[in-house]
């Protein structure tokens, strides 16, 4: 028997045969992920118990799930009676999440889920980059996704359908940049199901696939991202919205007086590269962690139907780096940047590694530049990971409230409840009044729907009307309707 026949067998010359023939450099990019995941978990986790979680966004979503968990439609009290959150987006993907809900039916499942999702998206780039790069790029381009501010703005804002669509992006856009056509279209066919917009984004991908050779499957592709988007626009979402129409068309419209127009916002966009515009801003940082290299690959032009509809909207909140609207660039942007350095390195072979190196470690250093100027820089202060008095007096006061309730509460209280009562926010929408009990932080008003004077007006009127206080505590009030039968 020869000497490399008993060390695979394990003894003195090493580790258990089992162990030899794990291919580790294999597993690494799922390594990558898993950290990040145990990351993002622990920081929505931590901030939902903090009580910064608010119920728009993430009591909606909630609800929305309850209610496919309860085997019914998605109908959010938080945005009307009766409300069929598939008429405002159309993401049918939520149901996705039902047999998890099932199991621990709270909002902290929809956080979860989101952090898996979200470092999911690590895998097929990274796996990419070390296969083509080595590991070292791996690491590199996964702390440059990982970290990146427009995943950070999405943790670091409740829960949101889009998530869904950053591992399915991670994973069309790799195997579009292989020439794995099938494989391109296959994964990028779900985003239909993630919101209604992104059919355009599938579209795209099918042109590109069509563009590098494989024409049938590209034209399929481009064509059903295109009707399906016509379809949840024109049919599905007016079917059943309250309105009987699609909720933001006026959002690429511009009142007199107001906002440029159509066209004038899309003669401006080349512009807002040189500029200190809000928009010069999202693309200022949506391309300078790749040190701008990202605008060579041609994979860039996925990111397009998404930064067309934000930057010609009318509505400020699309122009800029906050919420959760860039995560679904993100792993674009990423995958460019490791497409731009293959072809970098295969342009100068005598270089070596050497040829890439420099701009890995930019990308991780302006990464590290950018991290303490959006949310998961408060993961490092560490008051974040300690609850205060009255975080804990807030929970207290929410405990006396009973399970099956109906229950008007502040904006960062709705999530804390919207697991085992109907919920609705203390002061929008109308039928809020309809609520049995009214739970509200006077110490730290939210701002939204109503201001610290008009919530303590609606107190008032509520004492007025026979509300009475169940307790009151470091300025967290409860009351209750004069009647416990009130339906």
């Amino acid at each position: 028997m020869s000497s490399s026949s008993v060390r695979l067998r394990g003894g003195d010359d090493g580790p258990p045969a089992g162990w030899r023939g794990v291919n580790w450099p294999r597993l690494l990019p799922w390594g990558l992920a898993a950290g990040f995941f145990v990351f993002y978990a622990l920081f929505c986790l931590r901030r939902h118990g903090l009580l910064l979680t608010t119920g728009y966004d993430l009591g909606i979503f909630e609800q929305a799930v309850r209610g496919y968990a309860h085997v019914g439609m998605p109908v959010t009290p938080l945005k009307g009676d009766g409300f069929n959150l598939l008429g405002d987006h159309f993401s049918p993907i939520l149901l996705a999440l039902v047999p998890f809900y099932l199991v621990w039916p709270a909002a902290e499942t929809l956080l979860l889920a989101q952090a898996a999702l979200l470092a999911l998206a690590v895998v097929p780039i990274s796996r990419w980059a070390q296969r083509e790069l080595g590991p070292a790029a791996a690491v590199a381009v996964a702390v440059g996704y990982g970290f990146s501010w427009g995943v950070g703005s999405t943790i670091g804002f409740d829960f949101h359908e889009v998530a869904f669509a950053a591992p399915l992006l991670s994973f069309s856009v790799v195997a579009l940049a292989e020439r794995r056509w099938v494989a391109a279209a296959a994964w990028a066919a779900p985003l239909c199901l993630v919101k209604e917009d992104l059919g355009i984004t599938v579209a795209v991908i099918g042109g590109c696939i069509a563009w590098r050779g494989a024409r049938r499957i590209g034209a399929a592709t481009a064509l059903f991202g295109l009707l399906a988007t016509a379809l949840e626009l024109l049919v599905l979402l007016p079917a059943m919205s309250p309105s009987h129409a699609y909720n933001y068309w006026d959002n690429m419209e511009s009142a007199p007086g107001a906002q440029p127009g159509l066209l004038e916002r899309l003669l401006s966009v080349p512009g807002h590269l040189l500029t200190a515009t809000v928009e010069g801003r999202l693309l200022f940082f949506l391309l300078v962690p790749t040190l701008l290299l990202a605008v060579r690959s041609p994979l860039l032009l996925v990111a397009v139907p998404t930064l067309a509809w934000r930057l010609l909207s009318k509505n400020p909140a699309y122009w800029g780096t906050n919420y959760h609207y860039s995560v679904v660039l993100m792993p674009i942007v990423f995958a460019a940047f490791v497409d731009v350095l293959i072809r970098l390195r295969a342009a100068k072979p005598h270089w070596g590694r050497w040829a890439t190196a420099p701009f890995l470690c930019g990308s991780v250093a302006v990464t590290a530049v950018l991290f303490p100027l959006f949310p998961m820089a408060s993961a490092t202060d560490a008051g974040f990971w300690r609850s205060s008095a009255h975080v804990r007096t807030v929970q207290s006061v929410l405990a006396d409230i009973p399970s099956g309730a109906r229950v008007a509460a502040g904006n960062r209280l709705v999530p804390q409840l919207t697991g085992r009562c109907t919920v609705f926010e203390f002061g929008w929408p109308n039928d809020w009044r309809t609520a049995e009990w009214v739970v509200v932080d006077t110490r730290n008003p939210m701002g939204w729907p109503l201001n610290g004077a008009q919530e303590t007006t609606e107190i008032a009127r509520l004492r007025a009307d026979g509300f009475r206080t169940v307790r009151e505590d470091e300025g967290v009030l409860l009351l209750r309707a004069p009647s416990p039968d009130r339906p």
